[in-house]
């Protein structure tokens, strides 16, 4: 789906907004003195190869939702108009940065807005909904039962049990507190973790495999890094508690997805709640979804009308500084 805003003019900058699948920015921004200026065209859904040179190629300015568009050296070299990048956000991995600099393209971002509370609410949204069985009651009462036919177990409560969070970070920090303040044992583990720093959010420092195998629910909250990639392999995940729930709203290659799928099948962990995957949109014929004891939602977590609002105020205020310095400079 493409929508154009205005009618194209050649002494008009292009401007390709890639990877608004909420549609979000056109929406929340005030978009009138870009559009008085500049052609925007918006591409809310997923683009690649040869799609994705073909809808930016003439673009002087590409605006990045996250990081959902990879931005290589291989692509740039097939922009030769482009003159600008901004994306959301204030991390992107995906960006070659230094192919941008050696064109001298300058790379603008946005602020980030509360993304990090809306990741922890995320994370405890999955958490419940997961425990409290909501999809599955649901599902009964859509079916016009009121209780399962047949004997289940019931919903577990969270006082009293193990939380353990791979990272303790801003997010991390956050969830802890909510885990604390729902009566649980709260336990963590990071490479550079330490005692101190832990008992600072009244949490215990301890080592990976005893929070794998003591925690009933673990929850990630890492960066990727060369080290932690893959970090839950087949081996960590044989050590889950087949009564735990495996939590992640931070990034996919933090587990080996293989891996997962097995060990989903074999039971430990019981059940995982994802919030990330490998490839987005998650594809129709991923195993994942064929699992009755994973929890799917399609990457929500710092998805919030605040953050977007964040995002949309950023990038306009990013365009029109552009614009006008493309006006004088033409003056």
């Amino acid at each position: 789906m493409t929508t154009t805003a205005c009618t194209h003019s050649t002494q008009r900058p292009r401007i390709a907004l890639l990877g608004d699948s909420e549609q979000a920015l056109r929406r929340l921004g005030d978009w009138q003195t870009v559009d008085a200026a500049a052609d925007v065209t918006v591409h809310p859904y997923p683009l690649k190869g040869p799609a994705l040179v073909q809808a930016i190629q003439d673009a002087d300015v590409v605006v990045l939702v996250r990081d959902r568009t990879p931005f290589s050296a291989e692509l740039l070299a097939q922009l030769p108009r482009l003159k600008y990048l901004i994306f959301t956000g204030t991390r992107n991995t995906t960006l070659d940065l230094e192919a941008l600099s050696a064109r001298q393209i300058p790379v603008s971002h946005t602020e980030w807005g509360p993304s990090k509370d809306s990741t922890c609410e995320m994370t405890w949204a999955l958490i419940l909904a997961a425990r409290r069985q909501l999809l599955a009651q649901a599902a009964v009462l859509r079916a016009g039962q009121w209780r399962s036919t047949r004997p289940e177990p019931l919903a577990h409560v969270l006082k009293g049990q193990t939380l353990g969070l791979v990272g303790l970070g801003e997010i991390g920090a956050r969830v802890a507190k909510i885990g604390l303040a729902f009566g649980m044992n709260v336990l963590t583990w990071s490479p550079n973790m330490t005692p101190e720093r832990a008992a600072v959010h009244g949490v215990q420092s301890v080592g990976l495999d005893h929070l794998l195998q003591a925690s009933h629910v673990v929850s990630l909250h890492l960066v990727p890094s060369e080290k932690t990639r893959h970090l839950l392999n087949a081996e960590r995940l044989a050590q889950m508690r087949p009564d735990c729930l495996l939590v992640n709203t931070s990034r996919s290659a933090l587990i080996d997805s293989e891996a997962l799928v097995q060990a989903l099948k074999q039971g430990r962990p019981g059940l995982a709640a994802l919030d990330v995957f490998d490839t987005e949109p998650l594809p129709a014929n991923s195993p994942l979804r064929d699992l009755p004891n994973a929890l799917l939602t399609p990457h929500l977590g710092f998805v919030a009308e605040p953050v977007f609002q964040r995002f949309a105020d950023g990038v306009i205020a990013h365009l029109q500084t552009w614009l006008n310095a493309r006006a004088s400079a033409h003056i």
